[in-house]
């Protein structure tokens, strides 16, 4: 695996990502996090702790699953009752990395059986390209242009990102 971003340097873009929401909303007390399960919500915690520091604005935070609205899935899922707020508000969607643009599909397919929010924007740690569907994102913390026999890997743990070689070959 070949490091791609460090602990600071993912730190630096998640504050540049976050000063980026405070300059584009007018109304920062309208923003709603909600971050795709599992690696989107951590990011969306550190994206809410951010705005708190820098703007005092305490915002709403909700993880998302999207499971039962991933038409790549073979095994389906029965969608969970959760509870998420943004009817008239500014949802900030975050995901970690953003590929084909299905998982986004699949997260605003979810959003809209909450409520119909204001708009809805989208925060991604890692653009890498390959899109299949036309999505682009809000915050785009960094564009890493990749094969398709590559994977990009946050580590929340560690807070680095990696891009490891995948063997496409059977």
């Amino acid at each position: 695996m070949k490091e791609i971003m460090n602990s600071e340097q993912l730190s630096r873009t998640l504050k540049r990502m976050t000063h980026e929401i405070i300059e584009r909303n007018q109304n920062l007390n309208d923003i709603v996090f909600v971050g795709i399960l599992k690696k989107g919500f951590p990011i969306a915690l550190m994206l809410k702790e951010n705005l708190k520091n820098f703007a005092g604005v305490e915002a709403p935070i909700f993880p998302l699953d999207i499971k039962p609205y991933r038409d790549d899935l073979d095994q389906k899922y029965n969608p969970e009752t959760q509870d998420i707020e943004i009817q008239d508000k500014n949802v900030i969607l975050v995901d970690d990395v953003l590929y084909t643009g299905r998982s986004v599909r699949a997260a605003m397919d979810a959003l809209s059986d909450h409520g119909r929010p204001k708009q809805i924007q989208l925060a991604i740690v890692i653009d890498r390209g390959h899109r299949e569907l036309p999505i682009r994102a809000d915050y785009i913390g960094k564009n890493i242009p990749t094969s398709r026999n590559e994977k990009v890997i946050i580590d929340m743990n560690k807070k680095c990102v990696f891009i490891e070689e995948t063997n496409t070959e059977l």
